[in-house]
């Protein structure tokens, strides 16, 4: 049976290697497509590590002019405590620029045991930044006054660096950074879990959190605050004055995390969304176009169908024959198109699990098979209606 389509495909390949290629564009798009779903549903089905429901952001660009740091200090300081007073304010901590589905990104790297490790989420981040997020320290513990007379500076980990480093073993305590110079050298304190702040469909990556010194207010122009439930838009205001009264040469925006993520979401499913309606286009053009191919056979191969039927064969046997010729051309392009999706996991391509692309295969697979099959049914019930002398009295 096989060895007869093998020969009638052969015999048409001209013609039967443009829908090979139409199939293998539409699997290579397919994987692509599902690579990217199946990615993001993994992220998204990942715990969030952190709360930000009632978290604010309060951006500000103070011009305050100081001789020492300790003025410097003082005066943050006040600042600090003045919102803290407020019976609507849960905690305050001053940040980086890089808080939760922030636009803002500070990346660092450092040696350990030789090797150079990069592309780690760098934060700066005060005592109280823990607090307003309601991360889970899984080991160790979190910043604190003491650690300011610490011989090597303090730092915490997210489970996904620590993994990397230290696998099962014990982070508390290991010294990592540059060995050889001892203001790089850092000490672990404690290990977080992993916080998706880049939106629900990305994945947290590797981070380390640093306790924000002195000489950091300088550039660090951010805080964020966690507010009760009854935090309504008339406090909103209040805090936004008292801000404005203490910085008064300084320009204050208030924003909310929620609405941040709610944007960070937003711009992260918008490609999503383009690249499935261009997929869907090519997918309705193709299979518009083997329908149509197919249709063109059938009525070309009338005198063979109604020779079939004249010598015995079922109208079953004719469809059947129809749509297995269809399967075998696409079992023909997902050969060639799985030998080149293989090579993204083996290749580690965009550092995506390979998980990600074996699953992306196999729907795509699938896909390819269920699209074919759908639209060879069709034509192949019009071959196995074709009648005998119908047939063979037009040829």
């Amino acid at each position: 049976m096989f060895k007869h389509l093998f020969k009638l495909i052969w015999n048409k390949k001209k013609q039967n290697s443009l829908l090979i290629t139409e199939m293998l564009i539409s699997f290579m798009v397919m994987f692509a497509v599902f690579t990217l779903i199946v990615n993001y549903y993994r992220n998204y089905n990942t715990p969030m590590g952190f709360t930000y429901n009632h978290v604010w952001a309060v951006n500000y660009d103070d011009h305050q002019q100081f001789k020492n740091t300790d003025s410097l200090t003082l005066y943050y300081e006040t600042l600090r405590k003045t919102i803290k007073s407020m019976p609507q304010i849960v905690e305050v901590s001053f940040a980086g620029g890089n808080i939760p589905f922030s636009d803002n990104t500070n990346s660092t790297g450092f040696t350990y045991k030789g090797h150079q490790i990069s592309r780690i989420n760098n934060y700066k981040v005060g005592a109280g930044y823990k607090d307003v997020f309601d991360m889970n320290v899984l080991e160790g513990r979190w910043f604190n006054s003491g650690d300011k007379a610490a011989a090597h500076r303090p730092v915490v980990i997210n489970e996904t660096l620590k993994n990397e480093l230290f696998g099962n073993g014990r982070a508390l305590g290991q010294i990592i950074g540059d060995r050889d110079k001892e203001k790089g050298k850092l000490q672990i304190i404690g290990v977080v879990q992993d916080m998706k702040d880049k939106g629900d469909y990305y994945k947290a990556g590797r981070a380390i959190f640093n306790p924000i010194d002195t000489g950091a207010f300088r550039y660090i122009g951010q805080m964020v605050i966690k507010v009760t439930p009854n935090a309504d838009a008339a406090f909103e205001s209040r805090l936004y004055k008292t801000l404005t009264n203490y910085m008064k040469t300084a320009s204050v925006e208030i924003v909310h995390l929620p609405s941040m993520r709610q944007d960070v979401n937003k711009s992260t499913v918008i490609p999503m969304v383009i690249l499935l309606t261009v997929a869907g286009f090519l997918i309705i053009n193709v299979a518009l176009g083997l329908f149509g191919v197919l249709w063109y056979n059938i009525n070309k191969r009338k005198g063979e169908i109604g020779l079939r039927r004249a010598i015995g064969a079922s109208g079953n046997a004719v469809s059947g024959q129809i749509v297995a010729e269809s399967l075998v051309l696409a079992s023909l392009s997902l050969i060639v198109g799985a030998f080149f999706a293989v090579q993204f996991p083996l290749l580690h391509v965009f550092d995506l699990a390979a998980g990600v692309y074996i699953t992306a295969i196999i729907l795509a697979i699938v896909f390819i098979y269920l699209l074919v099959l759908v639209c060879s049914l069709y034509p192949g019930r019009q071959a196995a209606a074709i009648y005998p002398a119908v047939a063979l009295h037009e040829e």
